[in-house]
């Protein structure tokens, strides 16, 4: 008997689904589109944030989405995720002290997400992935590309990464807000724009 196309959707949804539940049991915290092309990776998380409010809602995010909008992402395909942890099925409430993810949590998180493109939006997000994926970022030639310098994009593991250093901070600077905008220029989507 063969397996329909609608069946195979709904077994592939319900284990990503699955994939993710566990991920969150284990202190993973992320918001929006699961199946997103781009992950926004939050280190340094504001007030609201860390008392359990969502990612990414405040000017941030909608700045993000304005800006990743104009690159020609579409509205609706963004995901954030944490790079600290969140209150997982102990109970401890890591976000609150700044605890990262630890790195094979982290890397599971992102490869089950699976985007094309990741940005880094803060320091502690780029120590995140530094910790997660060492061994991918040390076959990288260019040293501040591997390093995941602000500003550059680095290819790892056939993703596009770029880091940035601290993207909430840079709103309240209209010359930092030009910085990040040069920086995030260089990760259009790789489809026709929307």
């Amino acid at each position: 008997m063969a397996i329909s196309s609608r069946d195979l959707t709904n077994a592939l949804v319900d284990a990503l689904k699955q994939e993710l539940d566990g991920l969150v049991q284990r202190g993973v915290r992320m918001t929006g589109n699961a199946t997103s092309s781009i992950v926004l990776v939050k280190g340094e998380l504001n007030q609201e944030e860390r008392a359990g409010g969502e990612l990414l809602a405040g000017n941030d995010g909608a700045a993000l989405r304005a800006a990743l909008t104009r690159l020609g992402w579409p509205p609706e395909d963004c995901c954030c995720l944490a790079a600290v942890a969140g209150e997982g099925e102990t109970g401890h409430a890591a976000a609150d002290t700044g605890e990262l993810l630890p790195a094979e949590v982290f890397r599971e998180a992102l490869e089950a997400l699976d985007p094309e493109a990741v940005v880094l939006l803060d320091n502690t997000a780029a120590h995140a992935m530094r910790e997660a994926y060492g061994d991918a970022l040390a076959q990288i030639e260019q040293f501040d590309e591997a390093m995941l310098k602000p500003g550059l994009v680095a290819h790892v593991l056939g993703r596009r990464v770029l880091a940035l250093d601290g993207f909430e901070a840079s709103l309240a600077s209209p010359r930092e807000k030009q910085r990040m905008w040069a920086y995030l220029k260089q990760l259009p989507p790789l489809g026709a724009p929307y």
